[in-house]
């Protein structure tokens, strides 16, 4: 298995007058590198790849097709997660300030003098007197 490149003969094409103008425009070492690497692989591909290594390969290539389906879907879905939790997250902050914030107003005017001034408007003092404490007598 030596170097096969060497074994293929080159061949210079015939060129006619008019194929002489065109290759003035185009040079003609690039034009037979083309072709020799085109023949080259070819010949690689026709060695590499037959009907029935491809046959053959035909369902680990519908399975691999597969797990890139399950790969995008999996990567869809996580992502449609990972939004609903940073949307919910935001939800949550948000309500735990609204949370604290009553909190906070609740606690203020459930304070003794903010209650004594509410209860003023309506008629009701605040009574001077400490309170009794009754005993019942158990039997």
């Amino acid at each position: 298995m030596g170097n096969e490149f060497r074994n293929i003969p080159f061949e210079e094409p015939v060129v006619s007058d008019e194929q002489e103008q065109e290759d003035e425009l185009q040079p003609s070492l690039v034009q037979s590198d083309t072709t020799l690497a085109k023949s080259a692989w070819n010949r690689f591909l026709s060695d590499l790849v037959t009907k029935e290594k491809a046959t053959q390969m035909l369902p680990f290539v519908f399975f691999l097709a597969f797990l890139a389906m399950v790969y995008i879907a999996s990567h869809h879905y996580v992502t449609k997660h990972i939004r609903e939790i940073d949307q919910l997250t935001k939800e949550v902050k948000e309500l735990s300030w609204d949370y604290k914030t009553l909190k906070a107003d609740l606690m203020l005017r459930s304070t003794q003098s903010s209650v004594a001034k509410r209860v003023d408007s309506a008629g009701l003092k605040e009574s001077l007197d400490a309170p009794e404490v009754i005993v019942l007598k158990s039997q």
